[in-house]
């Protein structure tokens, strides 16, 4: 399985990419987390100048965050930088939009935002709307400023649900998503994925690989796999779900009521620790400073052990390839990490594993 790498944007992450790639990773990605993290095509751009093989992914941008046209100038200007190696990861915005207070898009318009950068990316005009105002727009200066002729790479992030992964079938894009480590849903996703594919014409040129964004710890010797430093590994993904949960419990409550009880107090006293309620209008300003940062030892405790094993790789060598080979045989191309503790041990870790 091949191996990634995906960080927030920040002043000398292009250092990260230096060392991604001598280290022989396949890809390194980008958050797109307006209000959270730094700009993306700003960080990519150091990292285009900075690299020559490595891909390069920004994960997860939405029409709920930017228009196609300024998308796609971005990309398209990314493709002139490091041309060929360019990854679109397009969402709802679940997350993104959640950290702004604000509700996801549409799956319906997730799709449409879908085609107009695949058109655009290409060169080739496209719909746009805004508004009863219907245009349709294309590039104007191509080959001078920005690169449509070599393929930019898409892929849909998807959780569980359907929608998602056939718009990808019809789209003939790739997947991504986040902790999902369940063989079983990847194998769901992707025949959801190819049944609507069916029928539809795919560009020479498309790719359809899928990536799964998670956390690695290897055990020492006789190291507890819920002590401390899994705990602090693995923590940026478990309490991202748990603020997840919380923010939605008033307005999407099935998602934590799928959770149990445990997991359902550990929201609670999540709410309490922040100090703020699933009802308050400003609670995404509380639960989401340091989204997908290290956690704070304080917070250990809320790492639960079930969380952890459903959203994380933790184990001994032979657990982690195991588990790896697992999510191979599910369809899964490329493994993606997000490391916070120590990010050049973290990703020469995964380089060993899996290179």
């Amino acid at each position: 399985m091949r191996a990634g790498v995906v960080v927030a944007a920040q002043p000398g992450v292009e250092d990260l990419a230096v060392r991604a790639e001598e280290l022989g990773l396949h890809s390194f990605w980008v958050n797109d987390t307006p209000m959270v993290h730094g700009d993306p095509f700003v960080a990519l751009s150091l990292c285009a100048k900075a690299t020559s093989r490595i891909r390069l992914g920004i994960g997860v941008t939405s029409p709920a965050l930017r228009s196609a046209p300024a998308a796609a100038s971005g990309l398209a200007s990314l493709n002139a930088l490091a041309p060929g190696r360019i990854i679109c990861a397009v969402g709802t915005g679940n997350t993104a939009r959640r950290t702004l207070g604000m509700r996801p898009t549409t799956a319906a318009r997730l799709e449409n935002f879908t085609v107009a950068l695949q058109d655009l990316c290409a060169g080739r005009s496209t719909e746009y709307r805004e508004g009863d105002r219907v245009r349709d727009i294309r590039f104007l200066h191509a080959g001078a400023h920005v690169n449509t002729a070599d393929p930019i790479e898409f892929v849909v992030a998807a959780l569980l649900g359907p929608k998602a992964a056939a718009a990808a079938g019809r789209r003939g894009t790739g997947l991504i998503s986040f902790g999902l480590l369940d063989p079983t849903a990847w194998h769901a996703m992707h025949d959801t994925r190819r049944h609507a594919a069916q029928g539809t014409p795919r560009h020479p040129d498309s790719r359809a690989d899928s990536y799964v964004v998670t956390s690695l710890h290897l055990l020492d010797e006789d190291e507890d796999p819920h002590g401390d430093a899994a705990r602090d590994a693995t923590g940026h993904l478990v309490l991202s779900l748990l603020a997840f949960a919380a923010d939605t419990a008033a307005d999407t409550p099935a998602f934590a009521e799928q959770l149990g009880p445990e997991e359902r107090e550990a929201v609670r006293r999540l709410l309490d620790r922040r100090g703020t309620t699933a009802t308050a209008p400003d609670r995404h300003t509380k639960l989401y400073p340091n989204y997908l940062g290290r956690i704070a030892p304080q917070d250990r405790d809320l790492v639960l052990p079930s969380l952890m094993n459903n959203l994380a790789l933790v184990g001994t060598r032979d657990d982690l390839l195991a588990r790896i080979t697992t999510l191979e045989q599910a369809g899964v191309d490329e493994l993606l990490i997000q490391p916070v503790i120590d990010p050049p041990t973290e990703m020469a870790l995964l380089a060993q594993l899996l290179t």
